[in-house]
């Protein structure tokens, strides 16, 4: 399981990214699977056998030389490639008969580039719209069965935005799903609720908007990713009627969400799927979120919460008093047939086995 070079794989997490590989890795272990996950410094369940390949938090270090030459990209874009670079090549020698499978999370160009030279078969999920790095990868592959390897899509959305895929097989959907023994229900109450990276594409801004115009309380929460944006749009309008809570792990992130009259969803994208809308309905709490992206997806009805137009503050505002009164039971219950983590898992599982049966790897693997 190859995860982000940037955050590690932990609690508190730093997007939905990191939340889905942590649930996907320790529910497939505890089906019996041998998972080996690559990823941040200072991820949960990673390996100690493997532990030198972990994406080191200080990042690569270009020698004084390499550092003075005029062209050097910046840092941070150095650092993801080194790390992956050293991984796939690995993963390319001596890795190269380990593993049955490779699962890539990461939304660098380097695992798919080189999807073609390993031995072992590599799916993809795909989190995002397309990348220009990304895209240039998978349009570069050799037309060959192998190819840049197999996909799947967060999201029938994503799936649909992927078409630079059509000369290869897929993208599969395979949403995204929730760990409904950690979003359990909640009995609801008085306050609107928000949370996620607090960036402006996000537009928590809005969601304050929308709450004050409601005559609701709201509670932000969400790690602080964009510190300028915080300090100019959030901070200052915090107050008895909006406060933030920090950065919160699963069981305090749910608690809130679970005692929230309804959950507030402002993104100025698309989002490729919306982990915090199904996460909000697995607490049984209905939503109001811009009509954007993927999320469609996951408020398939209005027995679930309300879709308003992207942007429009007003409309949000006016849904709120038609959501706060729907079934939460019948909220829950939706979520535990539809998106559950165990019905993500079981899709994944199927995904590996096709790979599997059809791969030339040799019989030496461990894991």
């Amino acid at each position: 399981m190859i995860g982000t070079s940037r955050y590690p794989i932990r609690q508190p997490f730093a997007g939905g990214l990191e939340a889905l590989v942590w649930q996907l890795v320790g529910r497939l272990r505890s089906r019996g699977h041998d998972v080996t996950l690559f990823a941040g410094e200072g991820s949960d369940g990673v390996d100690g056998e493997f532990a030198e390949y972990a994406f080191p938090s200080r990042g690569w270090e270009a020698s004084r030389t390499a550092a003075g030459d005029q062209s050097m990209p910046e840092r941070a874009f150095m650092s993801d490639h080194h790390a992956y670079l050293r991984l796939l090549m690995a993963l390319a020698g001596p890795l190269a008969n380990r593993f049955d499978v490779i699962h890539n999370h990461s939304l660098h160009h380097l695992p798919v580039a080189m999807a073609p030279l390993l031995h072992t078969p590599m799916l993809t999920t795909l989190h995002t719209p397309p990348t220009p790095w990304l895209e240039s990868a998978i349009q570069a592959a050799p037309q060959t069965t192998r190819g840049p390897g197999s996909f799947a899509a967060v999201s029938a959305f994503i799936a649909q935005q992927w078409r630079v895929l059509r000369p290869f097989a897929g993208p599969d959907v395979v949403s995204n799903g929730v760990d409904l023994t950690s979003w359990v229900a909640g009995q609801g109450g008085e306050m609107l609720s928000w949370s996620g990276r607090i960036v402006p594409e996000k537009a928590p801004h809005l969601a304050i908007d929308a709450a004050r115009k409601a005559g609701m309380p709201l509670v932000i929460a969400g790690p602080l990713s964009d510190l300028r944006y915080f300090e100019q749009a959030i901070r200052p309008r915090l107050g008895l009627d909006v406060r933030y809570a920090g950065h919160l792990a699963v069981p305090e992130l749910a608690q809130l969400v679970g005692s929230s009259a309804a959950v507030l969803v402002t993104p100025l994208w698309d989002e490729p799927y919306g982990l915090v809308v199904a996460e909000s309905l697995a607490c049984g709490t209905p939503v109001v979120a811009f009509d954007r992206g993927g999320i469609p997806e996951v408020v398939a009805d209005s027995s679930l919460g309300a879709l308003v137009p992207p942007g429009d503050v007003a409309a949000m505002a006016a849904a709120v008093g038609d959501v706060v009164d729907l079934d939460r039971v019948a909220v829950r219950e939706h979520a535990e047939r539809y998106l559950s983590v165990d019905r993500m898992v079981t899709k994944y599982e199927k995904a590996y086995q096709r790979l599997t049966s059809t791969s030339s790897v040799g019989a030496d693997r461990t894991a």
